[in-house]
């Protein structure tokens, strides 16, 4: 796992472990911390997603060569903003129709087990 990949790392990889840990031991406060990160870490990021299309909407982009012609410029509102619309919208109501329409669709079978048959270990 991740966390025994860092004991790989000298003089202190051990300590890291240890410190993400809690203690010596996968226990109940690095459960814990493990499920506050995982719960956190969208949220997180997603606000990130949302500074940096606030900066790319404020700003805009530049070029990698650090050249500006601004020539062919095209505003993010209302063109970018009606394609990224028409995308997720095309998204919602594909993931709807499997969603809403055809639910087990895309799951996996619980049993396999025909009904009315008993294995071997059950009986």
């Amino acid at each position: 796992t991740v966390e025994f990949a860092l004991t790989a790392i000298p003089f202190g990889g051990q300590t890291i472990v240890e410190w993400l840990w809690g203690g010596f031991t996968v226990n109940a406060p690095t459960l814990r911390r493990f499920y506050s990160v995982h719960f956190l870490l969208p949220f997180i990021i997603a606000g990130l997603t949302l500074v940096h299309l606030a900066l790319l909407h404020k700003d805009g982009s530049n070029s990698p060569i650090g050249s500006d012609t601004g020539v062919d410029d095209v505003p993010f509102y209302p063109y970018y903003f009606a394609k990224d619309l028409f995308a997720f919208t095309c998204f919602v109501l594909f993931f709807g129709i499997f969603v809403f329409f055809f639910p087990n669709f895309l799951n996996h079978p619980d049993n396999c087990i025909p009904e009315g048959r008993i294995p071997q270990w059950a009986a």
